[in-house]
C-alpha cells in the first residue's frame, strides 16, 4: 500500500490500525447474524413464489395447506391493507405505496419469476415447504419482457396499464414501460461536435448482476398481543425498514422495533424489505415468533440486483485532447416496479470531465424482472463503462497517454456537474498524478503476446443524510459510543477511532455499539458511502458535547471559572498553567463526585459531502484459443479524504475492485425466453474467487474533505466503478478488439475473435 498525503497527518489515533472491536466475535462464531436468532416457540416461514415471469393470478386456494398438521398460518395479499395511491420515501426517491405492497405480495398479477404469492408458517421448515407446495394457484401466463430494448418498443404491452412516462416534469398520455425520462443539458452539443477534430460514438450493454453477498435475506418477527412488533433482521437500514413497515401496515412507527443483526454482506442489496412483512403477517396470525430465511435461489431471482443497461455515448475532442462535447443516452432496467436508478446514472456518467457542451438522456424502463436495487455506487459502473472506453479509444487515435488525456480534462474544485451542483474540494487530479507516478504505471508493460495494460476512471458523489450518536463516559475513564449505523465494513472501529481522537483516548478505550431503533436517534442507511462521514460527524459532535460537560466538571474540581479551562492535546488545561492537565481518563473516577454521569449527544444532517474519484490500472493477458482473460497485476488509486483506519480503506478498495472485476469478466443473469433465470446459484453465477484475482495493490491519496471535521470523504463505492472500463481497455490494447457488451467472459471474447476472423494484434500500449 502506498499513501499520498496532501498534508501532514497530525492526528494521534486517526490513521492507525487497531484491531477491530468485533473481530473476535466474528472469527469465533459468537457474533449473532439473522439466521442465529431463535426462540423456543418459534415457527418457520416459507414463501410460495411465482414460477412465471408474467402471469395473471386467477385464483389462490390455501385450504389444503391450512389443513396440514403443523401449519399454523397462511398469508396472501388479502391480509395486507389496501392502501390508496400516495408517494412514500423509497431507496432512490419517492415511490407509490401501492407498488411497494404489490412487490411484497402479488395480488392480481405476478410480474417476475419469484414474485411472492403466499407464505406459510409451520412448526418446522420441512412442513412449511410441503405446505407451500399444497397451495393451488391458477395462472394465465402472459408474455414476459426482460430486456430493456424490447420493453421500450411502442408495440410492447405495458406491465402496469396505468403508468405513463414522466419526462421533463410532464406526464405522457400513452401508457408505457418507460417510467421516467431524465435530461441534463448544458451549452450546445451540436456546436461542440462541429468544433471537434475527432468524434466517436458507440453503443454499450451491461447485463443484470447481483451483489453476491454470502448471507441470504432473513427476518424473525414477533407480533405481540398488545400490537407491538419486534423484528430481528440483517439489514443495512433498520430505520428505513421500520419506516417501510409502518407505511405498509398503516401503523405508527412507535409500534415497531427493528433489531439489526450482524450482516453478512449487503452492498446495497439489503435495504428494501422482502421477508420482513411476511414474517410479521404470519406472526400476527399465529401469535408466535416466525423465522424466515431465503434460499440462495430465492436471493437471486427474488431480491434486488443491479440494472442491466443499454447506453450510447458520443464524445468529441480537438487534436490536443480537449473535449468539446459529449452526449449520453442511457436506458436502465427498473424491474417490475418503477425506479429512479437511471436518474442516478445520469448524475455520474460524465462527472469526471470538464464539459461546456453536454446532453444526457436517461430512461428507467419496466421489465418482468425483480425490482432493481442499489449495488455499490448504484448506476455509476454501467454509466461510466462506455465513457471510459471511448476516452481510451480517443487516446489511442490521438496517440496520447490515456492518463494525460484524463488529466487534461479532469474536473476540479468549482467545476459544475452535469446535474447542477458545483464540486467542492476534490482530488481527481491528485489521484491521476498519483497513478501516473505509481510503480505499476511506470513499470514496463507485461511481456508476451496478447498482454497489455488498461486504465479507467471512476466517480461516486457520496452521500450525507441524517445520523445520531451518543457518547457516554464510564467511571473508569473509558467511553461507550452508540450509533444507529449497521457495521458492514468496519464502521465500529472507525467510530471508536474518531471518538478516541476527539477525547484523547486510545481506540481500545472506546467501546462502539450498534443499537436498535428504540435505543438511538434516527439514522439513515449504512450505504451511499455515508457512514464514516455522517455518523462519524455525529460521533464527533457527541464528543464535543462530552467535552463541554466535562469542562464544567474540571472547573468545579479546580474551583475556577469555566473560561479558565481549555481543551487541547487530549486533555484539559488551566489557562494560567496553575494546574496539572487532566484527561478524560482522569475524570472518569471523579464523575460521581462532580455531578454524576456524562452523556454526549450528536445529531447531524451534514451538507459538506466530498465526492470520490478513483483510477484503476490493470495488466491482463488474453488467451486467443479460449478467450480467457487473466489479470496479471491490478492497482487501485483513490482519493480517500482522510483514511481513518487505513487497513479498512484498503479493504474497501480491494473489495470494490474485486466485485467490479467479476462484473467485467463473468457475472450476468442468464434468462430463457420465458424470463426464468437459468443460473440462480454460485455454481453457475460466476463470482471471482482467489484464483481469479491477484493481490490488488492500493494507493491512498488523501485530499481532506473540508466538509468534515476530520476530512472524511466516502470510500466504499467508488472502487467498483473503474474495473469494467479498465479491463475493457486492457483487452482492447492487448488484442485490438473492443468488447462493448459485458461481461467479457471467455465464450464472448472467443466468439469475437472467431467472428472477426482476424489475427489478434495489440493496439497502442499504455506506457512503454
Amino acid at each position: 500500500m502506498e499513501q499520498h498525503e496532501a498534508q501532514k497527518n497530525e492526528y494521534n489515533i486517526i490513521g492507525t490500525r487497531p484491531i477491530r472491536h468485533d473481530g473476535e466475535d466474528k472469527v469465533t462464531g459468537r457474533a449473532q447474524y439473522g439466521a442465529d436468532i431463535s426462540f423456543p416457540d418459534q415457527l418457520y416461514g416459507k414463501v410460495l413464489r411465482s414460477p412465471h415471469a408474467h402471469a395473471r393470478i386467477l385464483s389462490i386456494d390455501t385450504s389444503k395447506a391450512l389443513a396440514m398438521p403443523g401449519v399454523r398460518a397462511v398469508t396472501t395479499a388479502e391480509d395486507l391493507p389496501r392502501l390508496k395511491d400516495r408517494m412514500v420515501a423509497g431507496e432512490a426517491g419517492a415511490e407509490n405505496i401501492r407498488y411497494v405492497t404489490e412487490r411484497v405480495l402479488a395480488s392480481d398479477k405476478a410480474l417476475f419469476e419469484g414474485h411472492p404469492i403466499a407464505a406459510v408458517a409451520a412448526t418446522d421448515p420441512w412442513i412449511a415447504e410441503e405446505a407451500v407446495k399444497a397451495i393451488e394457484v391458477k395462472y394465465e401466463v402472459l408474455t414476459a419482457v426482460t430486456e430493456v430494448r424490447d420493453a421500450m418498443k411502442d408495440d410492447t404491452p405495458p406491465l402496469h396499464g396505468e403508468l405513463t412516462t414522466e419526462t421533463l416534469g410532464e406526464k405522457s398520455k400513452k401508457a408505457t414501460n418507460i417510467v421516467r425520462h431524465t435530461r441534463h443539458k448544458r451549452g450546445d452539443p451540436d456546436k461542440g461536435f462541429a468544433e471537434a477534430d475527432l468524434v466517436i460514438e458507440r453503443e454499450f450493454e451491461t447485463k443484470t448482476v447481483h451483489q453476491g453477498y454470502i448471507e441470504p435475506h432473513n427476518a424473525t418477527a414477533l407480533y405481540r398481543s398488545d400490537g407491538q412488533i419486534t423484528l430481528w433482521t440483517s439489514t443495512q437500514a433498520p430505520f428505513w425498514v421500520r419506516r417501510d413497515l409502518a407505511e405498509l401496515f398503516d401503523i405508527p412507527l412507535s409500534r415497531i422495533k427493528v433489531v439489526p443483526m450482524e450482516i453478512g454482506g449487503g452492498f446495497g442489496g439489503k435495504i428494501a424489505v422482502y421477508l420482513e412483512p411476511l414474517a410479521i403477517l404470519l406472526s400476527k396470525k399465529s401469535g408466535r415468533p416466525v423465522k424466515m430465511i431465503m434460499t440462495r435461489e430465492e436471493v437471486f431471482y427474488a431480491s434486488g440486483p443491479a440494472s442491466g443497461t443499454v447506453t450510447r455515448i458520443k464524445i468529441g475532442v480537438k487534436k490536443d485532447g480537449t473535449i468539446t462535447a459529449a452526449t449520453a443516452w442511457m436506458a436502465y432496467e427498473a424491474g417490475a416496479f418503477p425506479s429512479n436508478w437511471a436518474m442516478v446514472g445520469s448524475m455520474c456518467v460524465l462527472a469526471c470531465y470538464r464539459l461546456e457542451n453536454l446532453q444526457i438522456d436517461a430512461y428507467d424502463v419496466l421489465t418482468n424482472t425483480s425490482k432493481v436495487m442499489a449495488y455499490r455506487a448504484p448506476s455509476s459502473p454501467q454509466a461510466m463503462f462506455g465513457v471510459e472506453s471511448i476516452i481510451d479509444e480517443i487516446a489511442i487515435k490521438l496517440d496520447m497517454d490515456p492518463l494525460e488525456l484524463r488529466l487534461k480534462n479532469a474536473v476540479q474544485e468549482g467545476d459544475r456537474r452535469a446535474d447542477g451542483p458545483k464540486f467542492h474540494r476534490i482530488g481527481l487530479k491528485e489521484t491521476i498524478r498519483a497513478a501516473m507516478e505509481s510503480e505499476h504505471y511506470k513499470s514496463p508493460l507485461p511481456s508476451g503476446a496478447n498482454r497489455s495494460r488498461g486504465v479507467a476512471s471512476g466517480f461516486w458523489f457520496n452521500a450525507g443524510m441524517q445520523s445520531s450518536a451518543t457518547v457516554g463516559i464510564n467511571m473508569d475513564g473509558t467511553a461507550n459510543v452508540t450509533t444507529g449505523s449497521v457495521d458492514i465494513g468496519g464502521s465500529r472501529a472507525s467510530m471508536a477511532i474518531m471518538a478516541a481522537e476527539a477525547l484523547g483516548l486510545t481506540a481500545e478505550q472506546v467501546r462502539p455499539i450498534v443499537a436498535d431503533t428504540d435505543s438511538i436517534g434516527y439514522t439513515d442507511v449504512t450505504g451511499g458511502s455515508r457512514t464514516t462521514f455522517a455518523t462519524g460527524y455525529a460521533v464527533y459532535e457527541a464528543c464535543q458535547d462530552v467535552i463541554r460537560q466535562l469542562k464544567t466538571r474540571v472547573a468545579k474540581l479546580w474551583d475556577v471559572q469555566e473560561d479558565k479551562v481549555e481543551w487541547g492535546d487530549g486533555a484539559f488545561h488551566h489557562v494560567d498553567n496553575g494546574k496539572s492537565p487532566m484527561s478524560v481518563g482522569d475524570l472518569g473516577p471523579k464523575l460521581e463526585a462532580t455531578g454524576g454521569p456524562v452523556m454526549g449527544h450528536g445529531t447531524v444532517n451534514p451538507k459538506g459531502v466530498g465526492a470520490g474519484f478513483g483510477i484503476h490500472i490493470a495488466d491482463i493477458e488474453v488467451d486467443p484459443d479460449t478467450g480467457k482473460v487473466t489479470i496479471l497485476r491490478y492497482t487501485a488509486v483513490q482519493d480517500v479524504g482522510q483514511a481513518i483506519h487505513p487497513a479498512y480503506v484498503e479493504g474497501q478498495m480491494q473489495g470494490g475492485a474485486t466485485q467490479g472485476i467479476g462484473w467485467a469478466l463473468n457475472e450476468e443473469y442468464i434468462r430463457d425466453a420465458e424470463g426464468r433465470m437459468l443460473n440462480p446459484g454460485f455454481l453457475d453465477y460466476r463470482v471471482p474467487t482467489a484464483l481469479d484475482v491477484p493481490d490488488i495493490e492500493t494507493i491512498l491519496v488523501e485530499v481532506p474533505n473540508p466538509g468534515h471535521p476530520y476530512g472524511v470523504r466516502g470510500v466504499g463505492e467508488t472502487p467498483i466503478v473503474p474495473p469494467m472500463g479498465t479491463i475493457h481497455n486492457a483487452i482492447a490494447r492487448a488484442i485490438g478488439l473492443r468488447m462493448r457488451s459485458l461481461p467479457m467472459s471467455p465464450p464472448k471474447v472467443l466468439h469475437e475473435i472467431l467472428q472477426r476472423g482476424q489475427t489478434v494484434e495489440a493496439a497502442a500500449p499504455v506506457t512503454s
